[in-house]
């Protein structure tokens, strides 16, 4: 059986689905792995590192043409979709309801579909679960990335001269990425506050440091999935106006809150960042999806009267070693399940979650 991974588009996408210490686990399954010329050339490792490791490099051609299964970070071009046969297996990052028309064509030739960001939230998915490792990384390089344009120190410090006070951060949303904006902010002396739909999240950033913000009155708002849910109006309305008398005090937001498969609610309107004091920042880690921040634009930082709202559409992009590092082995677990050892076939098994969610149907 042959497993196969190309280039992504770098203009859009720097993380790899292979790594070179994941390719003789490949290898012990029995398959063959191949990659495309400079695979990962532009993260500093050269096609000769895979090849010591057991790899094989190709053209892309050969590969799409050859492969059994094909793993990647993002789902392929239209030309590269194009030369996908029947029978064949596509894992990645696919994006449903975003791509949704391309994965009905490719379904529709009997081609399998594995968009990973659907797995559920089970302890046997955890492995595999790549919301999680990304997120990690992006709760953590949003605070950085803040911290570098806020032009104050974070923590507090007591000289002969003064004290400084310690800068407050706020994060919006406390999932996985907000959980680890929480703990990089107080390592680094900042004093943190968040909020969040789901009343669970309380003990979490609590157990950080963090002091959560309690909306009069809420719900939790969860699914049984563990991802937060859409608020009534009457939520919205009494979070918006907790938020208002918060941010007066707040020198950094960090926005977090996604709801799968939805535009990002908007969190952070206009009004409410004309009262934040100027050198303010807004890092918007949901700009991808619509932006947590009404003033949000993907990929560029807006001044509003001196508060700097910054929205990456890929914040991996500046750490994609890490990235890929964590990527790759989720990939691996995932295709280990997928993958039927005694008969060296891929098994897809619907009666096991893992495999019925994460399929395109």
């Amino acid at each position: 059986m042959i497993i196969g991974s190309i280039s992504e588009n770098l203009n859009e996408e720097k993380r790899v689905a292979i790594t070179p210490d994941i390719v003789k686990k490949y290898i012990s399954l029995g398959l063959d792995l191949h990659l495309s010329k400079d695979y990962a050339v532009h993260l500093g490792i050269k096609d000769e590192v895979y090849e010591a490791e057991g790899a094989n490099i190709s053209t892309t051609e050969k590969i799409i043409s050859n492969s059994n299964a094909l793993l990647q970070m993002n789902i392929l071009s239209d030309k590269n979709l194009d030369m996908l046969k029947k029978d064949q297996i596509l894992i990645g990052v696919l994006n449903p309801y975003i791509n949704e028309k391309k994965l009905k064509e490719i379904t529709s030739k009997n081609i399998n579909c594995f968009s990973l960001e659907l797995l559920p939230r089970i302890t046997r998915a955890q492995s595999m679960d790549i919301l999680s490792s990304q997120a990690n990384l992006a709760g953590y390089k949003a605070v950085i990335d803040s911290f570098s344009y806020f032009k104050k120190a974070i923590p507090m410090m007591m000289t002969a001269a003064g004290t400084i006070s310690a800068a407050k951060v706020l994060v919006v949303g406390a999932g996985v990425a907000g959980l680890q904006a929480i703990a990089t902010a107080k390592r680094m002396g900042a004093i943190v506050f968040a909020t969040d739909v789901r009343l669970a999240s309380k003990e979490q950033v609590e157990s950080l440091g963090g002091k959560f913000l309690i909306v009069e009155g809420s719900e939790n708002l969860e699914t049984e999935g563990g991802y937060a849910k859409e608020a009534s109006e009457d939520f919205k309305s009494k979070q918006e106006e907790l938020l208002k008398e918060t941010l007066k005090k707040i020198d950094i937001v960090i926005c977090t809150a996604l709801i799968p498969g939805k535009k990002a609610p908007v969190i952070i309107k206009k009004d409410m960042i004309e009262i934040m004091s100027n050198g303010s920042v807004i890092y918007d880690l949901a700009a991808a999806q619509g932006g947590n921040s009404e003033l949000t634009e993907v990929d560029k930082i807006i001044d509003s009267n001196g508060v700097k709202i910054m929205g990456e559409s890929n914040i991996l992009n500046k750490l994609p070693l890490s990235a890929s590092n964590l990527f790759s082995k989720n990939m691996f677990n995932f295709l280990n399940n997928l993958y039927d050892k005694d008969n060296k076939d891929f098994k897809i098994n619907l009666e096991d979650e893992i495999i019925e969610k994460t399929i395109i149907k």
